[in-house]
């Protein structure tokens, strides 16, 4: 291509030159016969610089033929554009940043915060930690606007599938949403049950807004099995990771589904407990735990790929969420009044990588919630010693509200109308 236009612009060019020669050599030639007169010196210069001019304007239609201009197509990601930069936004990149008109809500006021996880209620005395913003590098995440996601929400079911911090940012959500109503008990657990982990299942109902937020308790996503017959004796379960939980089939009749799950494939939540991998009758007593998630998420990503319709339901995964935990055995949870300067490191992780690849690959639309490199400042933001058990630190799990509030409002900034939704 880069040939082509040198040719053109050569080409022209000699014409150009053969063209100015000639112009000159007529107004000669008139000077000649008639002497030298002032005005057709005037004229032999207006010539020249006519000619000039009609030289710029060839040149630029050559180069607009050869290289169209195409207008640069934005997207938004769901969220508003604060930028003129063609560049497409990364929600997920960005920095913290104070904004004292957060927290949004009082989790003492929640009846569905666990009291586990209401730090200032366990005699947190600093609040600085609930009073950040995420602020995207190139874009900005739309304010909270409570009334105007209820409205949005109105008749859905939106269900959640993890492990702890999964339920997290459930409690979060349900807390989001209650502030836009007066009357607090039209908001119940459909089965009267109080918020616990102890409970595989638990289900909030917006009575007002016929809206439904599910919780369903699958650390691994896949199917626990007991041990299979003839297994050594250091095999006390298996996790079968080409079968999806049993539980699965009551995901499916639902507007929104979000999974999170990585926390629990570690070898003292599994080895240590004697839970191995089985693929059918197969037991794979040396798969590695990231081949052995890798296998599992494939084995989702076939049921979503068979099972959702994707014409109802909008489908999101979120990524891994970096821990705090310092010292030699990476047993000490040291919580800062701020949130770091520097990731350290934590930003990247092989189970967020694992994720976002094999979504990649899906023939449905999936979209990855990305939280692995914004959590990684947030130290300030976990639990610590200001839990319903402080002899146990804790520097995985948030306090609420805090940092899970956060990934609600991006998610929320998909569902809302008027965004441009991309969904990988």
């Amino acid at each position: 291509m880069m040939e082509i236009v040198r040719n053109v612009n050569l080409d022209l060019f000699v014409q150009f030159r053969i063209f100015y020669k000639r112009v000159l050599n007529f107004g000669n030639e008139i000077m000649k016969g008639h002497g030298k007169i002032w005005g057709f010196q005037t004229f032999n210069g207006l010539v020249a610089i006519g000619s000039l001019v009609s030289f710029v304007v060839a040149m630029s239609c050559a180069f607009l033929y050869l290289f169209p201009r195409v207008p640069p197509v934005v997207h938004s990601y769901g969220i508003s554009n604060s930028t003129t930069s063609v560049e497409k936004c990364n929600v997920f990149e960005g920095r913290w940043i104070p904004d004292e008109s957060y927290p949004l809500y009082n989790a003492s006021q929640c009846p569905f915060a666990e009291i586990g996880f209401n730090c200032l209620a366990n005699g947190r005395k600093d609040k600085g930690y609930a009073k950040w913003r995420w602020k995207p590098k190139n874009c900005d995440i739309p304010r909270f606007d409570v009334r105007a996601v209820l409205e949005t929400l109105r008749g859905k079911r939106i269900v959640f599938v993890g492990d702890s911090l999964g339920r997290t940012q459930w409690e979060s959500l349900i807390c989001l949403l209650m502030t836009g109503l007066e009357d607090k008990k039209s908001v119940y657990e459909v089965n009267g049950n109080k918020i616990t982990k102890r409970i595989r299942f638990l289900a909030v109902r917006f009575s007002s807004f016929d809206l439904r937020i599910d919780f369903y308790r699958s650390v691994f996503l896949v199917q626990p099995a007991s041990a299979p017959n003839r297994a050594p004796k250091r095999v006390k379960s298996t996790l079968r990771v080409d079968k999806l939980d049993e539980i699965s089939k009551d995901w499916i009749d639902s507007d929104i589904l979000i999974f999170n799950s990585g926390h629990w494939w570690t070898p003292s939540k599994l080895f240590e407990m004697g839970c191995y991998f089985q693929e059918g009758k197969s037991l794979k007593l040396g798969m590695p735990i990231t081949t052995a998630f890798k296998t599992a998420l494939n084995t989702w990503a076939s049921w979503a790929e068979t099972m959702i319709n994707t014409n109802r339901t909008s489908v999101f995964f979120r990524s891994f969420e970096t821990s705090h935990w310092s010292g030699h055995n990476h047993n000490s949870c040291k919580v800062t009044q701020h949130p770091l300067s520097s990731s350290k490191g934590r930003d990247q992780s092989s189970i967020s990588n694992i994720i976002i690849k094999i979504v990649r690959k899906m023939t449905v639309p999936v979209t990855v919630l990305h939280v692995t490199p914004m959590v990684a400042f947030r130290s300030d933001g976990h639990v610590g010693t200001w839990s319903d058990n402080p002899s146990v630190p804790d520097c995985s799990h948030w306090c609420l509200p805090g940092v899970p509030d956060m990934w609600n409002e991006i998610l929320l900034s998909y569902l809302l109308p008027g965004n441009d939704i991309s969904l990988q």
